[in-house]
């Protein structure tokens, strides 16, 4: 039963062959240069790196590195890193969130004394997301 499969799996093939048909196999390098350099995996990029003339160390560097090497070797301009956005709350800068976070503070101090837990935790959480928002406007 088993050679029987594997004469016709060898029948299928040599059909293929006269037909002009590649069979499937593992991608070769023109697919691979096909992909992105950044979507690469740093073992595609070492390997890349080592056909360069005159890079050493290759083993050792990280993505970012390789990808730079790369880029320098093929003439491709690096976009560099994106420009952070300001983030402004309701048109307030980063003053204007501070002072924002200084008011429910009082009005958190306030609903501590009354022991409203809930509106405790309500103006603990406002505070903490404008408290990241001033770090990213920054």
């Amino acid at each position: 039963m088993e050679e029987e499969i594997k004469a016709k799996d060898e029948e299928i093939r040599e059909e293929k062959a006269e037909e002009g048909v590649k069979e499937e196999g593992p991608k070769t390098e023109a697919a691979q240069e096909e992909k992105p350099l950044v979507k690469m995996t740093v073992i595609e990029l070492r390997a890349m790196a080592r056909e360069i003339p005159g890079v050493t160390g290759v083993t050792a560097m990280k993505k970012e590195e390789l990808l730079s090497r790369i880029k320098e070797y093929r003439g491709i301009e690096d976009e560099g890193p994106k420009k952070k956005k300001s983030v402004a709350v309701e048109g307030l800068s980063v003053k204007g969130l501070k002072k924002k976070i200084a008011v429910l503070r009082v009005h958190k101090e306030a609903a501590y004394k009354e022991k409203d837990r809930k509106k405790v935790t309500m103006l603990r959480r406002r505070i903490n997301r404008l408290k990241k928002r001033t770090r990213k406007a920054i």
